[in-house]
């Protein structure tokens, strides 16, 4: 059973709904710990004044901010407490926006609402419904943990998720921050072979087809040293970047992926439906989609006796 990270309530008008709020994803990146080399001694890291090399204990810590050329503002806590949100166990929905109208770009971490406490379950069903069938995702605030975050609450087919959001201001606009190349150079027949490439890989999102191949390789490489085998290291050769004509490329691009038994071969699905949404939507929650995938095997052999 998965642990409440925060609880209160989800109000809209003058409805509130008891609701805990869940992590919607796991973190499987495999964390290590730092050793001297040939010894079982951890490392640690210490706080140390640069100008005396000397340790300084927490409580003599104080926070500043760096206005650069080597002046610093310097906060107390007090001072930084001040600034803080107001604590609030409230959720309340200020506006429903269609999620088309959300560029993906803006989410940053996702959550799940589930009902909490008695007479909760009825308004949170009618909430998500209602949201659902309307076709709306709902906008809010939410202060967790000294911090204020704008949040949007979408409907899935059995939960709310809760994602939290970056503020406008914190997301760059790519057309004023990156050296990015014009569309006029692009001809008609290359864009048509591109759309056809496009076409030709299409297939229904499917996420346990994807994942992270580097972490199993490193399981499998701790499973096996765990067992007392040597580990064989097999490098092959860095791949070389050809240089390649474009429509050249378009072509043998299409023709491998219309090879008979090709994954993405268009004929073996359903044709995609046609949409006028200008965004991609978050995806929904892959657990209940996703299988454990098979461990890699690992070469190795066992040290000679």
């Amino acid at each position: 059973m998965a642990r409440t990270i925060w609880k209160g309530a989800l109000s809209f008008g003058l409805v509130n709904i008891p609701v805990g709020l869940y992590p919607a994803t796991s973190d499987k990146s495999i964390h290590f710990n730092q050793f001297e080399e040939g010894t079982s001694d951890r490392i640690r890291y210490k706080k140390i004044n640069e100008r005396t090399g000397d340790e300084v204990p927490q409580d003599r810590i104080v926070k500043g901010y760096d206005l650069g050329g080597g002046e610093y503002v310097i906060l107390t806590e007090e001072e930084l407490e001040s600034a803080e949100p107001k604590k609030s166990r409230q959720i309340e929905i200020s506006d429903f926006v269609g999620l088309v109208d959300i560029d993906p770009v803006f989410f940053r971490s996702s959550y799940y609402l589930a009902p909490e406490g008695e007479g909760a379950d009825k308004a949170y069903a009618l909430l998500r419904r209602a949201m659902a069938e309307a076709g709306r995702v709902a906008i809010a605030t939410l202060v967790m943990r000294n911090k204020e975050y704008l949040v949007a609450i979408r409907p899935e087919d059995d939960a709310l998720a809760l994602h939290t959001m970056y503020f406008s201001d914190e997301v760059r606009a790519p057309g004023r921050d990156l050296d990015l190349p014009e569309t006029g150079d692009v001809t008609d027949r290359e864009l048509s072979m591109a759309q056809l490439l496009i076409e030709s890989m299409e297939s229904e999102w499917d996420p346990g087809r994807f994942h992270d191949t580097h972490r199993e390789k490193v399981e499998a490489i701790i499973e096996e040293k765990r067992q007392g085998h040597e580990i064989v290291l097999q490098e092959g050769p860095d791949p070389v970047a050809k240089v390649v004509d474009l429509m050249e490329a378009l072509n043998a691009s299409i023709a491998a992926a219309a090879k008979p038994g090709s994954e993405t071969k268009s004929a073996k699905r359903p044709a995609a439906k046609k949409t006028t949404a200008k965004r991609a939507a978050p995806a929904k929650k892959a657990a209940k989609a996703t299988k454990a995938p098979a461990r890699p095997k690992t070469a190795a052999r066992r040290k000679a006796s």
